[in-house]
C-alpha cells in the first residue's frame, strides 16, 4: 500500500456490500433521490414505542411466497417482497413489492419496461440515505442503483464520468489520489453520484451543481438523453429531476481541476471528513440532516435551544451530538422516527413560530397517531 492509499484506508468503500454496511452505521448529511408520499402532522410529544406491522398489514400487494423474475438477456432478477431496511442508512423500512439491482443500463431499461407493462410505479434508490421508508413498505418496483458502477477520468479535459451507482465518498477519494480538486467536500456524502445529481447534494458551501457538466437519463420511451445543468432547475438540495420518474439518471460528468499535489488534495479531503466525524453522529444509523435550515437560523440550533437534544420516542433519538440528526439507537422503527419528526416540528413551532421543513424524504404511508392504524 503506497503512502497516499494508506492515508485513505479509513475512507475507502471498495465493494457494494461493505459500502452498504458502512452507510447503515455512518450516515452523513444529504443525499439521495426519492419521492415523497407522506403527511406531516404534530406528534404526541410522549415517549412511545413504535409498532412494526406484519406483512399482512403492509400497503403492498403480497404473494403467498417470495418470487423472482428473470427477464431475457438480463444480468439480474426482479425479486418480490425484499425488505428495504438493509438498503437504507436508517436501517428501517418495510418490504418493496418488487425489487431489482440492475448491473447495466440495458438491465435498467428492461426493468423499467417490465414495470410499465405490469402497471407498476417505479422508484430509484441509491445509497438509501436522506429518506425514511414506511414500516408498511413500498408498492411498485424499487430499482437500487448500487451495482451501476464505473468511473472514467479524462486527463485531457479534467472531467470525470461516473455511473449513477458510484459512491460519492469513493469518487472523492479517487479524485484526491490523482490530485484533482473539486470533490473534497463529497467525502462525507453517504450517497451515490446519481442521487447527488438529483438532490443537488452538497456540503461546506459546495454542491453538485457547481461541478456538473452534463447528465445522461433514461427516458420513459427507453431512450437515453443528455441533459445540461440549465435543464435541471437547480436549487438548494433539489432539481427538476426530483420526483421525475420519466427521466432516470444513468451517468453524469463532473468538471474537476487536475494538477494539484495529491497530498494537498488528500489533506483537504481528510479535513472535511474529520470535521464531519467531530460534529455528526456517524456511529449510529441516521438519514443525515432531518430538516432544512430556515434562514437565517439553523435547524440544529433551533432544536437544541428548544431543549430537545436526547429526546427519544421508542429507539429514535434526537442526537446528543447534533440536534438536526435523529439516530436509530438500535431497534427504532420508521414510525418512531416519524413521530419524533412530528414532535420536533410541533415543539419548535410553539417556541419560535417557525415550522421546520423536513429535508428527509418520507416514502410510503405514515400516520401521526401513537401507532400505525
Amino acid at each position: 500500500m503506497n503512502q497516499l492509499s494508506k492515508l485513505f484506508q479509513d475512507m475507502a468503500f471498495p465493494d457494494p456490500s461493505p459500502f452498504d454496511q458502512a452507510l447503515s452505521a455512518r450516515a452523513g448529511v444529504q443525499k439521495e433521490e426519492s419521492y415523497s408520499v407522506a403527511t406531516s402532522n404534530s406528534g404526541t410529544g410522549k415517549a412511545a414505542t413504535g409498532s412494526q406491522p406484519s406483512l399482512q398489514s403492509c400497503g403492498v400487494r403480497l404473494g403467498k411466497a417470495p418470487a423472482a423474475i428473470s427477464l431475457p438477456d438480463m444480468n439480474c432478477s426482479i425479486k418480490q417482497q425484499v425488505s428495504l431496511s438493509g438498503f437504507t442508512s436508517y436501517r428501517v423500512g418495510g418490504p418493496a413489492e418488487w425489487f431489482v439491482m440492475p448491473r447495466t443500463v440495458d438491465d435498467l431499461r428492461a426493468s423499467v419496461a417490465w414495470a410499465r407493462d405490469e402497471g407498476l410505479s417505479v422508484m430509484m434508490l441509491g445509497a438509501g440515505s436522506n429518506l425514511l421508508v414506511s414500516d408498511r413498505g413500498l408498492p411498485g418496483l424499487i430499482i437500487c442503483t448500487r451495482y451501476l458502477r464505473y468511473t472514467h477520468f479524462d486527463d485531457h479535459s479534467g472531467q470525470v464520468t461516473v455511473a449513477a451507482g458510484e459512491p460519492m465518498p469513493r469518487l472523492a477519494q479517487q479524485a484526491a489520489e490523482r490530485g484533482w480538486q473539486g470533490l473534497e467536500w463529497a467525502i462525507g456524502i453517504p450517497g451515490t453520484a446519481g442521487g447527488a445529481v438529483v438532490m443537488n447534494a452538497g456540503a461546506h458551501t459546495s454542491c453538485t451543481a457547481d461541478i456538473l457538466t452534463q447528465t445522461q437519463v433514461l427516458t420513459a420511451d427507453g431512450s437515453l438523453k443528455i441533459l445540461l445543468p440549465a435543464d435541471l432547475d437547480y436549487r438548494y438540495r433539489t432539481s427538476a429531476l426530483q420526483g421525475d420518474i420519466s427521466r432516470l439518471v444513468t451517468q453524469s460528468t463532473f468538471q474537476l481541476k487536475p494538477g494539484a499535489a495529491p497530498a494537498t488534495v488528500i489533506a483537504t479531503t481528510r479535513a472535511h471528513q474529520e470535521r464531519r466525524h467531530a460534529t455528526q453522529p456517524y456511529h449510529l444509523p441516521s438519514c443525515g440532516s432531518v430538516f432544512r435550515n430556515p434562514e437565517p437560523h439553523t435547524a440544529g440550533w433551533l432544536i437544541q435551544e428548544t431543549g430537545l437534544k436526547g429526546y427519544q420516542i421508542g429507539d429514535a433519538q434526537v442526537s446528543e451530538l447534533h440536534a438536526n440528526f435523529i439516530v436509530n439507537c438500535g431497534n427504532a422503527t420508521a414510525h418512531d422516527v416519524f413521530q419524533l419528526i412530528c414532535y420536533i416540528q410541533e415543539q419548535v413551532e410553539q417556541r419560535w413560530q417557525i415550522r421546520l421543513e423536513p429535508e428527509v424524504k418520507l416514502l410510503g404511508q405514515f400516520y401521526s397517531g401513537s401507532h400505525d392504524q
